[in-house]
């Protein structure tokens, strides 16, 4: 409701500023253009991230667990993918086009437990029966139009200054404040973006946590062991682990964020599931730590962890 009010209020004041048609127009195309992206974004993700549908004679126990939770959740029973990248993660995504889908990594299933991987899964149900994609494909539309709008106007006062003096005087500086008012804009609208997308995380946890039996502590050690893991083969595989932000939002854990979450798990020895959960939840949130969280499409670890925390 506040970005929709925010964006709302920037839209009329630039409509008073700059004349309705041309903001009208770039509004179209800015929508056409994000319609467009999420309606092929699935067949974008899955060459990037090598995804592949996972029929019931290629793993019955796992279509067994989508179909179970699907029933209980009251949704229709999503596509079965498997994506071949090397780091364990899962996510959610899907359009008109190619209906829901939600996929886990061949890593994934090799570092979790059966029961750890059920609750990743009713974490990436939790996000289709919210409609999370076509919330924050929405979401995403409003800083995007300020974005082309400013990013257009810095371009056209940059390159209209290079004429005579009269030039500059008439159209140079009024693009060039416009454009910057409108990239601030755009700044502010995203940090809206990125607090949204944490909340609908949190919810989706919720929803592993009502709908599998005692899925607070799976979820808890599934995203401890997700984010340890996940540093240790990002190091080891910094070249393939480069491309694997590009739609980091979709993941149930934000990669780019594991080796700042796991800094201070040192596992000099194998420990339980419970005590590296324990390990991160003796962490301190620095001032750092809560500023980092401000830009990160996910909620810090620790403080997704006490949340399941109270929940169980």
């Amino acid at each position: 409701m506040v970005l929709i009010a925010l964006s709302t209020l920037f839209f009329a004041v630039l409509l008073t500023w700059i004349g309705i048609s041309n903001l009208l127009v770039l509004t179209l195309i800015v929508v056409a253009f994000n319609l467009v992206q999420w309606l092929f974004a699935p067949k974008m993700i899955e060459a990037l991230y090598h995804v592949r549908e996972v029929s019931f004679s290629d793993n019955p126990k796992l279509y067994r667990t989508v179909e179970r939770l699907s029933r209980k959740m009251k949704l229709k029973m999503p596509k079965l993918m498997i994506a071949s990248i090397p780091i364990p993660n899962a996510f959610a995504y899907g359009s008109p086009l190619t209906g829901n889908r939600i996929a886990v990594t061949e890593e994934l299933l090799k570092v979790l437990e059966d029961e750890e991987v059920e609750a990743v899964l009713g974490h990436e149900l939790g996000h289709l029966k919210h409609r999370d994609v076509q919330i924050m494909m929405f979401a995403s539309v409003l800083p995007a139009i300020f974005y082309f709008l400013g990013y257009s106007l810095l371009l056209s006062g940059f390159f209209r200054g290079y004429g005579g003096y009269e030039s500059r005087e008439e159209g140079t500086l009024p693009a060039l404040i416009i454009g910057f008012v409108c990239m601030t804009i755009y700044w502010i609208l995203s940090l809206f973006v990125l607090g949204l997308s944490r909340y609908r995380e949190y919810y989706a946890d919720r929803e592993s946590v009502f709908n599998v039996e005692d899925g607070a502590r799976k979820l808890s050690e599934a995203l401890a062991k997700i984010v340890y893991y996940t540093s240790r083969q990002k190091s080891n595989f910094r070249r393939e682990a480069s491309g694997l932000s590009y739609f980091k939002s979709l993941f149930i854990s934000d990669p780019d964020r594991a080796e700042k979450d796991s800094l201070n798990l040192v596992l000099a020895k194998r420990v339980s599931d419970q005590q590296l959960v324990n390990q991160i939840l003796t962490r301190k949130l620095t001032m750092a730590d809560r500023l980092m969280e401000i830009f990160s499409t996910h909620p810090n670890i620790v403080k997704r962890l006490k949340a399941l925390k109270e929940l169980e």
